[in-house]
């Protein structure tokens, strides 16, 4: 198996850039025209909030003391780098996969940006339903969790044989 060649290394890179760019441009938006935690209703099921989160999925550890904000910092450093090895390993015909991985490095290094400047991440997208809330999350969160279903699916769908030439 021959790793990816470097213009379509190139090309997925874009597609976690491109994430990047615009969780950054959301959250200057947010973070320009919200008031933090006034809610702004856009539909019956969804406000727009913005929210600062020092901790990590769901706020875990947001109270910790501070710690946390480098820890889950290198943890987003080392992910990324792992996320790079493995899309330059991967064949030169997946598609599904350097997807996914893409969605998954761009939202780690979108969020890396916010903790690194500002200690925290900035959420703003809330979602809820006869008063229960799920947690504020942003476009890099979104790009993650899709990321992880494309992986999860990914992992479920048959391998096809090569056939040796």
């Amino acid at each position: 198996m021959q790793p990816m060649r470097p213009k379509k290394y190139l090309m997925w890179l874009g597609l976690a850039a491109l994430i990047v760019v615009l969780d950054w441009w959301t959250k200057h938006l947010a973070s320009q025209h919200l008031e933090l935690y006034r809610p702004v209703e856009l539909t019956s099921w969804l406000n727009m909030t913005l929210a600062h989160n020092t901790g990590a999925a769901f706020s875990f550890l947001a109270s910790a003391g501070g710690w946390q904000r480098w820890f889950f910092s290198i943890v987003a450093v080392v992910i990324s780098v792992v996320l790079l090895i493995w899309l330059w390993r991967l064949p030169n015909r997946s598609r599904l996969l350097p997807t996914a991985l893409s969605l998954v490095l761009g939202g780690a290094i979108g969020n890396l940006i916010d903790r690194v400047r500002f200690g925290y991440v900035v959420d703003f997208i809330d979602v809820h339903y006869a008063g229960y809330h799920w947690p504020a999350f942003n476009v890099a969160d979104s790009a993650i969790v899709i990321g992880v279903i494309l992986i999860l699916i990914e992992g479920f769908l048959p391998r096809r044989h090569q056939t040796p030439t």
